[in-house]
């Protein structure tokens, strides 16, 4: 991390939260469309969720997705976030992430978590009392594979004989896997034990945003009691992201489909819900309790260096994007995160600043007025003497 411990790398993910109603054929071009352009503008990384219910989060596999957008897009990093492990065979899912690895040239990061949907686990016949202890059991047989060991293990939902991967992942030394966090210790532990990242989502919520202050500790101490290390830059904090031109223009963009997914998002996570009356009242509510970053540049700057300042230090940021707004705002949101608010974290504005007062401060005008009158009295004085 740079002394700064600001992020220097920057995302977009979707999970995604797409207003029911508009033709899912539609909705994937449009998800593959922000990705490339986020890669056009500069930033890092895509990610990509998967989900099986609801409704508003059509998309089941997103290895599939990242496959399709890795042959129009030229550096951006593509990543699941996350795959639910419970629901997967690991040596099957360890397979097609490798696979995706070489497909994309070494772009492809891997994200996993235990199923957030619990209508998913109904509909595989899973216990979601189960899920956070398969996560486990899945993810050290994940890294284990990745890493090129030979597996042979038996649970009561897989069962694996001498299991080792025919390829190794494109990405020297090994692949960019994260597990997903909130509030509970669980992440940043796994994090630790397994050596690898993190990704906090919903970080700016009030109890996330609580929870941060003492993540990386827990990853840090576990990662010394289980012989590894885990590195900051590898340290991801997302947050419903939507900016435009003023905080009002913001506001009235949201209105377009806010008040549906703020009502699906307040039945599957312990985002607050609003017993305002109307959608402008719920927008309220929802950024006066941190819970989303509705605003401009300046909000999106402000916010990240409160999330650092939090953490003591964190890789990447990324912006969860939504159908709060229309395709057109919501690109025009991307857009302006990569005019400002990426070029203000990676130290690219600072030169063109210190530039422009240079030129300004000092008389270079007057040096340049004295070059041409100097030039044109010698020109009239050799046109002089010839005549």
């Amino acid at each position: 991390m740079s002394a700064s411990h600001h992020p220097t790398d920057f995302g977009v993910f979707m999970a995604p939260f797409h207003k029911i109603g508009v033709s899912p054929t539609v909705l994937f071009e449009r998800d593959l469309a922000i990705i490339e352009m986020a890669d056009r503008l500069g930033f890092q990384e895509a990610w990509l969720g998967e989900h099986h219910s609801g409704g508003h989060e059509p998309i089941g596999s997103p290895e599939l997705m990242l496959a399709a957008v890795a042959r129009t897009t030229r550096t951006i990093k593509l990543g699941t976030a996350v795959n639910s492990l419970p629901y997967h065979n690991p040596f099957l899912l360890a397979e097609r992430l490798v696979t995706l690895d070489h497909l994309t040239h070494g772009r492809a990061m891997m994200g996993f978590g235990p199923g957030q949907l619990v209508s998913d686990a109904h509909m595989l016949g899973i216990d979601p009392a189960t899920q956070r202890d398969r996560m486990l059991e899945a993810a050290d047989v994940i890294m284990r594979l990745l890493r090129g060991e030979t597996v042979t293990e038996t649970t009561d939902w897989y069962d694996l004989h001498d299991a080792k991967l025919q390829l190794r992942p494109y990405t020297v030394p090994e692949l960019d896997v994260v597990v997903a966090a909130v509030t509970s210790p669980s992440g940043p532990v796994t994090a630790g034990r397994l050596g690898i990242g993190m990704i906090n989502l919903s970080a700016s919520s009030p109890a996330a945003f609580e929870a941060l202050r003492k993540h990386w500790g827990i990853a840090e101490k576990e990662a010394a009691g289980h012989g590894r290390s885990v590195d900051r830059k590898k340290w991801r904090l997302s947050a419903i992201t939507h900016i435009a031109e003023t905080e009002e223009q913001a506001r009235r963009d949201c209105t377009y489909g806010f008040e549906e997914i703020w009502n699906y998002l307040a039945h599957i996570s312990p985002l607050p819900a609003s017993d305002k009356p109307d959608v402008e009242g719920m927008i309220d509510d929802a950024i006066a309790s941190g819970a989303i970053l509705i605003g401009t540049p300046d909000t999106a700057i402000e916010l990240i260096r409160k999330l650092a300042d939090q953490t003591g230090g964190f890789g990447s940021f990324v912006m969860t994007l939504t159908d709060f707004t229309t395709f057109d705002r919501q690109k025009r949101a991307v857009e302006l995160f990569a005019e400002y608010v990426i070029p203000e974290f990676r130290g690219q504005l600072r030169p063109l600043r210190e530039h422009n007062a240079w030129v300004r401060d000092n008389e270079w005008k007057t040096q340049t007025m004295a070059a041409i009158t100097a030039a044109s009295e010698k020109y009239h004085q050799r046109t002089a003497t010839s005549h």
